[in-house]
């Protein structure tokens, strides 16, 4: 009876309002990220050549996103395997030699004839952008430094369920970011490398906070924890190379549907629409992209309590979707909030519905995820993400040939069934891995039994 008290004492402390404090701040700064393009975008609007500027700044952004989502990476790692001192120096470690990798393909990139050949040749920029294009990413390359930093500390701050910081940090990078952007839009030098600029000091503030306090946070840590199994780097790298690998991967998924929208009827209205339902989709589920942490942060004190909260806030994103596909709330938010109308906001919500697939799908993928990050397992996400893509290219393929009418519903059906087909190979891993557990605790108990008796 005693052991028994004992546990539920335990396991009472995982309280819903607790799972809440956790959750909602890491909620909210995935949430106030978006706030962070509309102040750059709304910027560079105001630019003599506005659709120069932005275009070249978004291009030079999406090279910047495939390198810097490796230092993203760091969070997780960091999240996962760090519980001492001496984890956190090993992790410090791995992460310098990631930071330095990333820093010198970067300025590779940024400062050699290569940047130009990948910018004119890999992404068919015309020549005249080229020049600007490059000079946005060579300061592009400073941020990649300050974001990796930045998520490596998240990760302690995480850890040690501080995660206010996370919100703190990111409203005082919005507040420098706002008043940057008042000072370019006040004296008029408005160019490409202007956004830039705005996001380099944006991840510079969000650094600098979740540098202060994650190192506090480390020195309150103990120096060895001898139930703590990560004891070498190579552990850490065992553990991170897997995620690189499954991200390098994933990040095929948006080029190949631009590739296939542009065989549909209507190319331009397909893509156009295919982004507007995206984002929605994203702006939906953005606040939920951190259930991973929840399984990572408390599943182990009580794994019953972390699947109900989970599963539960998992319905709202749906909820909300569906709202916005069967009801006037979606017509409304396209026609009045993003602009869109006539032909292209009936393609944007036609899209949008196969969007619902997405939403179910996707808290449920990120809490299998959160189990594989926590029992060191990332080798199965190389798998599931390699069956995402190709998932997505058949349909793609099958969509834009037999019904290629339905411009940008074939990029959001593929996108979804890619990531019901993910979903499905993590839960087979681990409903086996499930059943194997469960079978040798039988063993044991059975041995157990036989020495008893």
């Amino acid at each position: 009876m005693g052991d028994s008290s004992c546990v539920d004492t335990k396991k009472d402390t995982v309280s819903n309002r607790k799972l809440l404090k956790f959750f909602i701040p890491l909620g909210l700064s995935a949430s106030l990220v978006t706030i962070s393009h509309i102040i750059i975008n709304s910027t560079l609007t105001r630019a003599d050549n506005p659709e120069l500027i932005i275009a070249s700044y978004v291009i030079a952004m999406s090279l910047f996103s495939i390198t810097e989502r490796l230092g993203v990476l760091l969070r997780h790692t960091c999240s996962a395997l760090v519980r001492d001192r001496k984890s956190f120096q090993l992790m410090a470690h791995v992460a310098f030699y990631v930071i330095t990798t990333l820093m010198l393909i970067s300025v590779t990139i940024a400062f050699t004839p290569l940047g130009s050949w990948i910018f004119s040749k890999l992404f068919g920029v015309e020549t005249n952008m080229v020049g600007q294009i490059v000079e946005v990413y060579q300061i592009l390359v400073i941020v990649i430094l300050f974001s990796a930093i930045r998520c490596l500390f998240q990760g302690v701050i995480i850890l040690n369920k501080q995660t206010k910081w996370l919100t703190f940090g990111m409203v005082i990078r919005l507040i420098g970011m706002y008043l940057l952007s008042l000072y370019f839009i006040h004296t008029g030098n408005i160019n490409a490398k202007t956004g830039a600029y705005i996001f380099l000091l944006g991840m510079m503030i969000e650094s600098i906070v979740s540098y202060i306090e994650g190192r506090f946070l480390v020195k309150k840590m103990v120096n060895e924890d001898p139930s703590h199994k990560i004891t070498t780097k190579s552990q850490i790298f065992r553990f991170y190379k897997p995620l690189i690998l499954s991200s390098l991967i994933i990040v095929l998924v948006a080029p190949l549907i631009n590739v296939f929208l542009g065989k549909t009827n209507d190319i331009e209205l397909a893509i156009a629409a295919y982004a507007i339902a995206f984002s929605i989709t994203q702006l939906m589920l953005s606040f939920f992209t951190y259930i991973h942490q929840i399984v990572l942060t408390f599943y182990n004190e009580n794994s019953e309590k972390v699947k109900k909260f989970t599963f539960t806030i998992g319905v709202v994103p749906v909820i909300v979707l569906a709202l916005f596909n069967f009801t006037p709330l979606g017509h409304l938010f396209i026609e009045n909030i993003i602009g869109a109308n006539d032909r292209l906001l009936e393609a944007s919500l036609q899209a949008l519905r196969f969007f619902l697939i997405m939403a179910v799908v996707f808290p449920i993928l990120d809490y299998c995820n959160g189990l594989l990050l926590l029992r060191s397992q990332t080798s199965v996400m190389v798998y599931s993400q390699t069956t995402h893509v190709l998932v997505l290219l058949a349909v793609l393929v099958t969509a834009s040939s037999i019904v290629p009418q339905w411009n940008g519903m074939i990029g959001s059906l593929a996108h979804s069934m890619g990531m019901a087909a993910e979903l499905g190979v993590v839960s087979l891993f681990i409903l086996k891995k499930n059943r194997g557990l469960k079978k040798n605790q039988a063993n044991i108990n059975k041995m157990q039994n036989k020495l008893a008796n």
